[in-house]
């Protein structure tokens, strides 16, 4: 545990420098060189750097440590300890002036996410769970939305390019016959932290990359809400489908998810 903790305070560390630099981006992003990699899916210099930053520092401190990201490509490592960034998840919003995005990194062995650290240096919140150890805002313990029914609150909803876009319909109109309403910020890493933070009940995708959600779902367990179980390691291959949620509402939401995606 103690070598977990000293990685989990690195990671958080290491994730608050990254937001210092991605800031900056932020605020220069006009001269950003950008490249569209699929329909709404962009990249810009900014992400690429940001995640260097990160590989840098995790290469210097723990570096026989497995390295996997969105940018740049996997490093396997040997220690049985792998790390998943997202260097800036919510990129459309960075790049058209939105503050809704957030540095990612969460550390993964033996096919588990064992920490994960969320960032918003928007606002300077950070989202950072251990497992066993709890799930925290800045140094405030987070605890899911207890008590309230779907009509009572918010679910976020997400969908990528690597899914038909009209499969998020069939949730949506369901949330509205349950009374819920639904939200979509485009970041799913931060919606997840809402989640854990009780200010969204839940979060549903279709289909996910791990460094937009492995971090989150422990985020999500160690507040006392419940996610679906996954093998960490198949989720950094393969990715795969995400519902969070609200022990009052989970099994609500895994049910529409099947319904509405056939699982």
């Amino acid at each position: 545990m103690d070598r977990l903790r000293d990685r989990q305070q690195f990671a958080i560390s290491l994730c608050r420098s990254a937001g210092v630099e991605a800031l900056a981006y932020f605020r220069n992003r006009g001269s950003l060189a950008v490249d569209q990699k699929g329909a709404q899916d962009w990249v810009s210099e900014a992400d690429r750097n940001v995640e260097l930053l990160i590989r840098r520092r995790l290469a210097e401190a723990w570096p026989n440590d497995g390295v996997y990201g969105e940018e740049h490509d996997p490093k396997p490592g040997t220690s049985g300890f792998d790390w998943v960034i997202d260097p800036i998840d919510g990129t459309t919003n960075f790049l058209n002036g939105i503050p809704s995005w957030t540095i990612v990194l969460a550390g993964v062995a033996e096919g588990r996410t064992e920490v994960g650290v969320i960032h918003d240096p928007n606002v300077g919140e950070t989202y950072a769970a251990l497992r066993g150890g709890g799930a925290y805002l800045n140094d405030a313990k987070m605890q899911v939305a207890s008590g309230k029914s779907l009509s009572d609150g918010t679910v976020a909803v997400g969908y990528s390019n690597r899914v038909e876009a009209t499969n998020v319909i069939p949730v949506i109109a369901n949330l509205i016959d349950q009374g819920a309403m639904y939200h979509r910020n485009a970041s799913g890493a931060l919606s997840i932290a809402y989640v854990a933070a009780g200010r969204l009940l839940g979060y549903m995708e279709e289909h996910m990359n791990a460094w937009d959600c492995l971090a989150g779902q422990l985020l999500v367990e160690e507040a006392g809400g419940r996610v679906e179980v996954q093998d960490a390691t198949a989720m950094i291959r393969d990715g795969g489908r995400v519902v969070v949620g609200t022990p009052d509402v989970f099994d609500t939401l895994v049910d529409i998810a099947d319904r509405a995606w056939n699982a």
